[in-house]
C-alpha cells in the first residue's frame, strides 16, 4: 500500500487518488446483453445452453430438490451449525424491528388517507458462488425476505461440484426450497424474465460479479425485467484511525475486505505517521498467512493510506468517499459519529471488526457500494416491501377539498381532472 500526506496533495490528486477501480468495460456489457437477450426470447433452452457453457451444469434440470437440500444440510459440520444458529438469531433479531407499520390519517374533515406497507410476492436472491460460496449472503437476504413475508423466494447459486452444506443448512433455517444450480448473468436472466418451468421475479437481491452486476442493471432498465436491491461494485473499506490503534487490529481489517476480491478497495486515513508505518509492515506479515493472498496483494494495488492533519479531515474526506464499510478505531469514537453522514455500515471503536457485521452481529451485509451510500442504505426488511397509498373522500370531504382540486387542475391546463370533481358534485 502506498502512503500520501493529504497537505502535499493538490484537490485535483486528492480526488484522484480517491477515484474507485473501473467498473463495467463494453466486452463485458456484450456478453450479458446477448445472454439476456437470448434469454428473453428462448427461454429455457437458452437458461440450460448457458448454465452448461458458464456454470458446468451437465442436468438440463437446474432445481435442485428439497430433498437435496434436505440431505446436503445434514452434512455440515456440528460447530459450523451453532455458529449459523447464532448468527440467525442476531440476524433475526435486529431485523424484526425492522417491519414498517400501516397509517391513516384524515387530512380534513371527510378526506381520509392510508398507507399501507405490503410483502413484494416475488423475488429473487443471487448467492455468489465463484471465488467463495457465501452462505452468509443466503442468511442476510433470506431472513428480512421472510419477516417481509414474502409469498415466493427464489434462490439462484452456481454449484460447482456438490451443495455445500452450509449454504443447504442456510436455505433449510429460512425456508427457502425453490433453489436453481445457476449463475452469473444467465441466473439473472432467467429471474428476470421467466422462462416456461421458471415464474419471472418482481425484484432481484444481491451481490455479484461483473457479469452479475452488469445483468442486473441490465433488467432493471427493461420494462420487461424487474426491479434490483441497488447498483453493486466491488467491495470496500474505509477505516479512520488515530495513534491509540492498534496496527494488527488495522491490518487485519483492511485484509479482510482486501480477500473479496482483486478489485475490491481498502483505504485506511489517519492522523499518524508512525501508525500507517506500523500498519505496512503488519499488512505485509499477515498476508503472507492468508489462504487468498494473492487476491489480496492484488487489491492492495488500488488501495492506499492517507495521513492527514485531524479525525474531522478524515470524517469529511469518507463523506465524500461515502463507504460501504466504515470502521472508526479512534479513541472517543463515539464523539464523531453524529459527524458521519455518508456510509454503509459504520463499525464503532477497536473491537467492531467489519468481519463481524459481514457474519453475526445482526447488521445486514448486503450494502451500497461505489459512493451510493450518499442516496441509499443497505438491505433491510422494508427493501422486501412496498407501500400502497389508500383515500377515501365522503361527499362532503369531495366538497371540502374541492376548489382547491379545480383551481389546481384549471391552473395546470388540465381539465378533465377538475371536471371529474365538478360532475361529482355538480358544480
Amino acid at each position: 500500500m502506498k502512503s500520501y500526506v493529504a497537505k502535499s496533495l493538490s484537490d485535483k490528486k486528492l480526488a484522484r487518488l480517491f477515484t474507485r477501480p473501473a467498473g463495467e468495460n463494453e466486452k463485458i456489457a456484450e456478453i450479458v446483453k446477448t445472454i439476456l437477450r437470448d434469454i428473453k426470447a428462448d427461454g429455457d433452452k437458452s437458461v440450460v445452453a448457458y448454465a452448461q457453457k458458464y456454470d458446468g451444469v451437465k442436468k438440463k434440470n437446474l432445481l435442485i430438490t428439497k430433498t437435496e437440500i434436505v440431505e446436503a444440510a445434514k452434512q455440515i459440520e456440528p460447530d459450523l451449525r451453532k455458529a449459523i444458529d447464532l448468527a440467525v438469531r442476531n440476524i433475526k433479531s435486529f431485523h424484526s424491528k425492522q417491519r414498517p407499520k400501516s397509517y391513516s390519517v384524515e387530512t380534513m374533515p371527510g378526506v381520509k388517507c392510508e398507507r399501507k406497507f405490503l410483502p413484494i410476492e416475488n423475488v429473487g436472491l443471487y448467492i455468489p458462488g465463484g471465488s467463495a460460496v457465501l452462505f452468509s449472503t443466503m442468511l442476510m437476504l433470506g431472513i428480512p425476505a421472510k419477516l417481509a413475508g414474502c409469498r415466493r423466494i427464489v434462490v439462484c447459486s452456481p454449484i460447482k461440484e456438490k451443495l455445500q452444506p452450509a449454504l443447504a443448512y442456510a436455505a433449510q433455517l429460512i425456508g427457502v426450497y425453490e433453489f436453481y444450480n445457476i449463475g452469473g448473468a444467465q441466473a439473472i436472466g432467467m429471474m428476470a424474465y421467466g422462462s416456461e418451468s421458471v415464474q419471472k421475479v418482481d425484484k432481484i437481491f444481491g451481490p455479484g460479479n461483473q457479469f452479475v452486476t452488469a445483468a442486473k442493471t441490465f433488467v432493471s432498465n427493461d420494462p420487461k425485467g424487474c426491479l434490483i436491491d441497488m447498483p453493486a461494485g466491488p467491495s470496500e473499506v474505509l477505516v479512520i484511525a488515530d495513534e491509540t490503534a492498534d496496527a494488527s487490529f488495522v491490518a487485519a481489517d483492511l485484509l479482510s475486505q482486501a480477500e473479496h476480491g482483486s478489485d475490491s478497495q481498502v483505504i485506511l486515513l489517519t492522523t499518524s505517521e508512525k501508525l500507517a508505518d506500523s500498519v505496512v509492515k503488519e499488512v505485509l506479515a499477515q498476508l503472507k498467512k492468508l489462504t487468498r493472498s494473492k487476491t489480496a496483494k492484488q487489491c492492495l494495488e488500488n488501495s492506499f493510506i492517507l495521513i492527514a492533519d485531524s479525525i474531522e479531515e478524515t470524517i469529511y474526506l469518507s463523506n465524500d468517499y461515502a463507504p460501504e464499510h466504515l470502521i472508526i478505531n479512534v479513541a472517543t469514537a463515539e464523539k464523531y459519529l453524529s459527524k458521519i453522514q455518508n456510509a454503509g455500515s459504520v463499525f464503532v471503536g477497536a473491537y467492531s471488526p467489519e468481519s463481524a457485521g459481514d457474519y453475526a452481529s445482526g447488521t445486514n451485509h448486503s450494502l451500497p457500494t461505489y459512493g451510493y451510500a450518499k442516496a441509499i442504505g443497505g438491505v433491510s426488511v422494508e427493501s422486501f416491501m412496498k407501500a400502497i397509498t389508500f383515500q377515501k373522500l365522503s361527499k362532503k370531504g369531495l366538497q371540502n377539498i374541492s376548489q382547491t382540486v379545480i383551481k389546481m387542475a384549471e391552473a395546470e391546463k388540465l381539465d378533465a381532472h377538475s371536471n371529474a370533481v365538478k360532475v361529482r358534485l355538480k358544480i
